[in-house]
């Protein structure tokens, strides 16, 4: 297949990208800004504004959309997030119906869903700090539902760093009560297989694994959260 993956440069991005191109697919990787990248026959680099650019001539000819948008961890971007979820999805929608593509596979969360996940030291701090996120997710996938592609929201839990493991758990909508974390890496690789299957059309499967207890500890979300 030929996938656009925007948001290309980012944890999830970067990974999904790898995988994309190791089962011979062809990728068009679309980030606001790249150096020293070379296009060839497998991947193409385009450079694009979300918010504010076309991305019709970057989409065309493609089989699908999967976009790995994320606004960080850090205070002061939760506190008052750029509208990647909200207008960089229209953008993408629109640029997507302007060339006929039918796919767009997005990243959500189950905390949109359902904020009584994990431990209290875990709920408290996590959806304080993801409120405004949250909620711009909430509306993206309102959009998603209002518009007439073939869309699939993937819910994960709070995302890790960790090598690819393929044993992830797939629920429908929410993540089981006594599980938070989520791999960038099995994110990447369930998102290629939703793409390459066309599974989960027009849903909201959430993902997760049991990780050892310190990756969900208090100490290290925390430190995720403050960089």
């Amino acid at each position: 297949m030929k996938l656009a993956v925007v948001g290309a440069k980012g944890a999830v991005g970067q990974k999904l990208v790898e995988f994309a191109l190791a089962a011979d697919n062809q990728v068009v990787a679309i980030e606001l800004e790249w150096s020293n990248k070379e296009d060839n026959e497998h991947i193409r680099f385009v450079e694009a504004d979300v918010l504010n650019d076309d991305l019709s001539i970057a989409f065309a000819g493609c089989d699908a959309v999967l976009s790995c948008l994320g606004v960080g961890n850090s205070p002061k971007v939760l506190l008052n997030p750029p509208p990647l979820y909200t207008e960089g999805t229209k953008n993408i929608i629109s640029a997507m119906k302007n060339v006929d593509i039918d796919r767009l596979i997005v990243i959500s969360a189950s905390f949109v869903q359902a904020k009584n996940r994990g431990p209290s030291y875990f709920k408290l701090p996590v959806m304080a700090a993801l409120h405004n996120v949250l909620d711009q997710m909430a509306q993206m996938e309102e959009l998603l539902k209002a518009s007439s592609i073939n869309w699939t929201a993937v819910r994960p839990g709070w995302l890790m760093q960790g090598d690819l493991t393929e044993d992830y758990m797939v629920t429908k909508d929410v993540i089981p009560s006594d599980l938070i974390r989520t791999r960038m890496s099995d994110l990447a690789h369930f998102m290629l297989q939703l793409a390459l299957t066309g599974e989960w059309l027009r849903q909201t499967p959430a993902l997760s694994r049991k990780e050892e207890p310190e990756a969900s500890s208090l100490a290290a979300v925390v430190k995720e959260i403050m960089g």
